[in-house]
């Protein structure tokens, strides 16, 4: 009998999450829709280090001059190099 009843609340327990799941991801996709961004903001600085990196500037002289920090510096420059292997395969 107890085991009976522990599998009924389980199966409950499921078919409850799985609504809150689906309740979450409507909303999500209502706020998608609206036009609503979801993440953490950019620097506000980023495009500026983006432009330093691009013309070549150093890790000293971008973070100085911006204030990003050094991982960010790095992620800027992979991404920079990254978009140039796509341009470069797409073309």
């Amino acid at each position: 009998m107890g085991k009976m009843v522990i599998q009924i609340l389980a199966a409950v327990a499921e078919a409850e999450r799985e609504r809150i799941l689906e309740r979450t991801n409507d909303g999500r996709i209502a706020a998608l829709a609206a036009g609503v961004k979801f993440g953490r903001k950019k620097h506000p600085r980023t495009p500026t280090a983006l432009e330093l990196i691009s013309q070549g500037e150093s890790l000293g002289s971008v973070t100085e001059k911006t204030g990003i920090s050094r991982s960010t510096y790095f992620r800027l420059k992979r991404t920079i190099k990254n978009d140039a292997k796509i341009a470069t395969f797409s073309k």
